[in-house]
Parts: C-alpha cells; structure tokens; sequence
C-alpha cells in the first residue's frame, strides 16, 4: 500500500496561513525533526499506527509545515500528549464536505479523514456545501453551512 498526503491550500496554521488539507489525509501530527548523523527522522506516532492510519513498512509522501514555535515559552505547561486519536478538525475551521447521508434527526452527515463524522444541520445528500466547525467532540464535530453548492 503507498499513502499519499495532498495539501490543495482550511486547517488554520500560525500565522494565519490557511490550507485546506485533502479527505486523502491519513494522518496529522506534530514531530520534531531529529538529527541521527548522516540521515534526519521525524517519529510517527504509535497511535497512528495503531489506528491504521499508516503501516510499517510502506512508502508514504510527508508534507512539512513550520510551526510558529518549537519550544513552549519557560513559563508555559507543555501539553499533554493524548494516546486517543485526535479530532482532524477544530472548532472555527472552514471545511468543503460533500453530504453523503442523513442522520436520524434529518441532518446531513460528512465523513472526512479516518471516517470522522461532521453533522450538517440542513443539508441534503449528494450536496457539497462550506461549513464552518462550530462544536468538535472525540467523535464527531457539528459544521453550519456557510455557502450551498460550492
């Protein structure tokens, strides 16, 4: 099996750059880049081994996108780093999602990457509308429509 990452221009990063990262997106994390001599590693995750988001052994394309700052301030707590896999959106994050169903309670349903769920108040399958995230939970997020039919 070989992944492919596509970055085609929103996941919102530092500085207000905005990407709109691929349903082909198998995984996203943040690593540091090590220096082991003649060669460099970045470190995946086990967690992403073990939900099956990559596979020892296979080839994969790796996108690199700097961060704002590498180190927490003195003054500030590093963040705990969770085992459970994360949600791949954040609450403010604009999205293109397509409606492939509906819910129980009429609202359109759109998987993204890993088969996260976003919920569409008001959409209709087969509709590929703009949403923005306005609640994210372990596992499913809620989206308003923004613009229909884009």
């Amino acid at each position: 099996m070989t992944g492919k990452v596509f970055i085609t221009g929103g996941l919102s990063v530092g500085g207000g750059l905005t990407l709109e990262i691929s349903e082909k997106l198998l995984c996203l994390f943040s690593a540091e880049v090590r220096d082991d001599g003649d060669t460099y590693t970045v470190e995946i995750p086990k967690r992403e081994i073990d939900t099956g988001s990559v596979e020892p052994g296979s080839t994969y394309r790796v996108a690199l996108i700097a961060s704002e700052r590498a180190e927490p301030a003195p003054d500030e707590p590093e963040e705990e780093v969770s085992d459970e896999p994360q949600p791949p959106v954040e609450a403010g994050e604009i999205r293109y999602v397509e409606i492939e169903d509906i819910g129980k309670q009429g609202d359109g349903i759109a998987r993204v990457e890993r088969g996260y769920v976003i919920i569409v108040p008001g959409a209709d399958i087969g509709e590929r509308v703009k949403v923005e995230i306005t609640e994210v939970k372990s596992n499913f997020a809620v989206g308003e429509i923004i613009d229909e039919d884009i």
